[in-house]
């Protein structure tokens, strides 16, 4: 079977069904319907590597995440992915487990297999690295890090707004003693929380008590940890502000297992807005970070740096907002 076959099926050119298979040049709407029917009642499959020689371009898109095993990520895979099959690009996906030399071999990787463009949705950075990529012209998108220039765009997150309306929302409730725990501070977006935070509480002209803002791992088991730890404190704290939903799920287990409750002697909040916080017990108030949104960002900045339609990057921002659910009250008196 060969592109012959299906050009007589089609009754078009070879060089039409080159065109609409590779998408390397103008072809009418009703010309490309006739030629992917004739594909398709054919059964045949285009040759990638043969298309890859042909077109200059693999078809192929580079998309890394931190850790494929928080329930926030496969979220933004699948809004990413989505995309890229509507518009004929295959996905190259790995996790970097939060560690900088993973990504590293990962980009590496990325570049051996040729990809049109990458997607970074990580906190973990190697510049060295990331200059070379810019160097040899492969579009970039970054969430957290990254600067905006040639052939490099950038999805902001609003962690600061989020974090803070967190802050307001326990504050408002009249809760004084309230504790952060943050992720792994090597990371950007958990040092950008952690300070809008403490900027959060000043604002309200309460004082961070330093014991009460703990390094978590952005992990339950983290989360845990950090919570046990502030349960040994006295005073304790009356509200808890969690850096992302699995930190904030390992502090509600701690709770439980001291014997104490949520939100009755302890408030919660988390970060991310996950799925499953809605089926917590009780449910947990999040800070809503859509995986959907910037997944869809992330691609739609990343298409338009590969299509051409603009060299110079830019910078796309992704709101977040509060949603209140049960696990935050009033302090007990």
């Amino acid at each position: 079977m060969n592109i012959s076959e299906i050009a007589r099926r089609a009754n078009v050119s070879t060089a039409t069904v080159s065109r609409t298979i590779n998408q390397s040049g103008a072809v009418k709407s009703d010309t490309a319907r006739k030629v992917w029917r004739a594909i398709d009642e054919l059964k045949y499959y285009p040759n990638s590597h043969a298309r890859t020689l042909v077109s200059g371009r693999s078809r192929l898109l580079g998309l890394i995440v931190s850790d494929i095993t928080n329930p926030f990520f496969p979220e933004l895979v699948r809004s990413f992915e989505l995309l890229a099959v509507h518009q004929q690009y295959d996905l190259l996906l790995t996790s970097t487990d939060y560690q900088t030399a993973r990504m590293t071999v990962c980009l590496r990787r990325m570049l051996e297999r040729k990809v049109d463009g990458v997607a970074i949705m990580t906190s973990e950075m190697d510049v060295g690295l990331i200059k070379e990529l810019s160097r040899r012209g492969v579009p970039l998108v970054f969430m957290d890090v990254g600067q905006v220039g040639p052939r490099m765009s950038h999805v902001s997150i609003d962690y600061g707004g989020g974090i803070r309306q967190a802050v307001d929302h326990v504050v408002a409730l009249g809760h004084k003693r309230v504790a952060f725990i943050s992720g792994p501070l090597d990371l950007h977006s958990a040092r950008t929380r952690r300070q809008a935070f403490l900027e959060g509480m000043r604002a309200h002209r309460l004082k961070p008590d330093r014991r009460f803002v703990r390094e978590g791992m952005h992990t339950a088991e983290g989360g845990q940890q950090a919570m046990a730890a502030l349960l040994r404190l006295s005073p304790r704290p009356t509200a808890v502000v969690a850096s992302n939903d699995w930190t904030a799920i390992g502090a509600l287990h701690a709770i439980d297992a001291a014997g104490l409750r949520v939100p009755e002697d302890i408030s919660l909040v988390g970060f991310d807005d996950i799925p499953l916080v809605s089926y917590t017990n009780p449910a947990l108030t999040s800070v809503r970070m859509s995986a959907a949104d910037v997944g869809a960002t992330a691609f739609n900045a990343l298409f338009s740096l590969i299509g051409g339609d603009r060299l110079e990057g830019d910078t796309y921002q992704v709101a977040t907002r509060l949603v209140v659910r049960e696990s935050t009250a009033k302090p007990h008196r």
